[in-house]
């Protein structure tokens, strides 16, 4: 007598066996994994990096690029530390070191500290990006400005708009760590 196994058996089957190796192994499940998420009740944080006056600054001949013209903002998680994070992308017509100068100015007005002694330059006098850091209580965030690469956008599976051939893309982020370690400008 053939005993019949339907796709059901099989299925149930192998969910047993994949919940037994991970115990067995030391591996969360998928569902444990999500229940201890460092991003767990980081919303109202997340809408305090909204809150950001540089976010929404931009230099002149600066534009919003076509498939960013949202806010970008939310809390991911990786190698165990979760990250929140605010950014908005543009794409720079005009100089890069009025650009710094403009992004300089925001800054200080908003209370951000220089989180690095070369600010802006790289070896060569191009201009390499700004970070800036603030902290408020026992939180610490930090600011970075940085040009965009087709590395960056291609990790990020995102599509440049034509507006990145005929400038600079760069980009505005904050970001803070959600247990609240201190945030500062290493790379």
């Amino acid at each position: 007598m053939a005993v019949h196994t339907g796709p059901g058996r099989c299925a149930a089957l192998l969910l047993t066996v994949a919940v037994a190796a991970g115990a067995l192994t030391g591996c969360q499940s998928i569902a444990d994994a999500a229940s201890t998420s460092g991003c767990d009740g980081t919303e109202s944080r997340i809408k305090k990096l909204e809150s950001y006056d540089v976010l929404g600054s931009e230099p002149e001949g600066a534009v919003v690029p076509k498939g960013f013209e949202k806010l970008e903002s939310g809390c991911w998680q990786d190698s165990g530390e979760a990250q929140l994070y605010a950014s908005r992308t543009y794409v720079l017509r005009g100089d890069k070191a009025e650009t710094a100068a403009h992004y300089r100015s925001v800054a200080q007005r908003e209370g951000w500290q220089p989180g690095r002694p070369d600010q802006g330059s790289s070896n060569d006098g191009q201009f390499a990006g700004l970070c800036f850091t603030r902290t408020e209580g026992d939180r610490a965030t930090a600011l970075d400005i940085y040009f965009l690469t087709k590395e960056i956008l291609e990790a990020e599976e995102r599509e440049p708009g034509p507006e990145f051939s005929s400038g600079s893309g760069y980009r505005v982020e904050i970001t803070a760590a959600a247990d609240g370690s201190p945030a500062d400008c290493s790379d």
